[in-house]
């Protein structure tokens, strides 16, 4: 049982960056009837997402939000132990995307960097990677950078998917100091594999000639292999089924209960979903924090935007996180942010 427990180390401070391009749902009107439309926004709660350009990459925008949080910390480069690079969108297969983040940066030659890639439940689990490593005597700060650009993986033709996603980059800065204590639980069910995949560009099932083209499919969307699949009821019932009972779990770890927490932020994946954890929880709604209205489906970077776009008060002393996704796997961590520097969303 993955559950993990860590004493003075904590989130120091968390910065978010998007890009400029607006992309409103009403405007798919070429694949929706306007009562479809309606239909959507008001089931997923999103009206609008970020687009990021062609040039764009989500390193671009982990590199922005980290700059921002540096230079308005005052850190001294040379402090950074290590860079963690949370994606799904990495810039090249080979190499990995941290070392060249290490080095846009201006930081050390001696700072450590490792690439992870996980799902949409990728910021808890690298944030409890990052957790574990500021616990060591060799290492005092943790910069976390987790961005995704999942509209480059999106058929322009794909109902279920298009309207749902957009890109972000954030940075959080781990560090020792007198944090209290912090709880995770880890999970996974890698039986779920085919319920959210890209199938094709991998090491299973390489890019070829006869997988790069979109077609149509029964269910009458266009979509390639290399595109990213979802099957949404499978994942509604995965989620249902499994994260209101991990968040009970982590309050028993911690031996505390719903009184106790100032905030719980989940993965913003759909409103309907986090409104029946909420309901199905007991959660008051205004522990609820949403942004995916403005921002869609960030993926694993939803989380930290959503601190950076709705946690604007020091005084959030006991925060819940909540990811979940593909593989299938989930995450909840439970962490203490009074005092977390959060600093105003920027754009590029």
């Amino acid at each position: 049982m993955a559950l993990i427990k860590f004493k003075n180390v904590g989130i120091k401070s968390v910065s978010a960056c998007v890009p400029k391009n607006i992309e409103k749902n009403k405007s798919l009107s070429y694949l929706f009837t306007n009562k479809e439309l309606q239909e959507v926004i008001k089931s997923t709660g999103i009206s609008e997402r970020r687009i990021a350009s062609e040039s764009i990459c989500a390193s671009d925008l982990c590199y922005k939000a980290a700059d921002n949080l540096l230079n308005n910390m005052d850190i001294d480069r040379k402090t950074i132990d290590m860079l963690i690079f949370m994606s799904q969108a990495p810039d090249y297969k080979i190499p990995a995307t941290s070392p060249h983040l290490q080095y846009r940066l201006g930081l050390p030659k001696t700072t450590a960097t490792i690439d992870i890639t996980h799902s949409c439940s990728g910021y808890v689990y690298s944030l409890s990677t990052a957790f574990s490593f500021v616990t060591q005597d060799g290492i005092n700060r943790v910069l976390l950078l987790d961005g995704e650009t999942f509209s480059k993986y999106i058929s322009k033709k794909d109902k279920i998917n298009i309207p749902l996603y957009g890109d972000a980059g954030t940075a959080t800065l781990i560090e020792k100091g007198n944090f209290g204590h912090s709880y995770f639980s880890l999970n996974s069910d890698g039986s779920g594999v085919d319920v959210l995949k890209i199938d094709a560009g991998g090491a299973r099932n390489p890019t070829s000639l006869l997988n790069i083209n979109e077609v149509e499919l029964e269910d009458g969307n266009f979509r390639s292999p290399h595109q990213l699949y979802m099957d949404g009821m499978e994942v509604f019932n995965f989620t249902m089924m499994n994260v209101p009972k991990d968040i009970k779990k982590i309050l028993k770890f911690a031996c505390l209960n719903f009184y106790d927490i100032d905030k719980v932020v989940f993965h913003q994946a759909n409103k309907l979903m986090t409104d029946f954890f909420s309901k199905k929880l007991k959660i008051l709604s205004k522990k609820v924090p949403y942004s995916i209205d403005r921002f869609g489906n960030t993926s694993s970077a939803s989380i930290p935007l959503t601190i950076v776009s709705e946690l604007k008060t020091k005084q959030n002393n006991n925060v819940i996180l909540s990811g979940f996704g593909a593989g299938l796997s989930w995450g909840t961590a439970l962490l203490n942010l009074k005092g977390c520097e959060i600093f105003p969303l920027i754009e590029i």
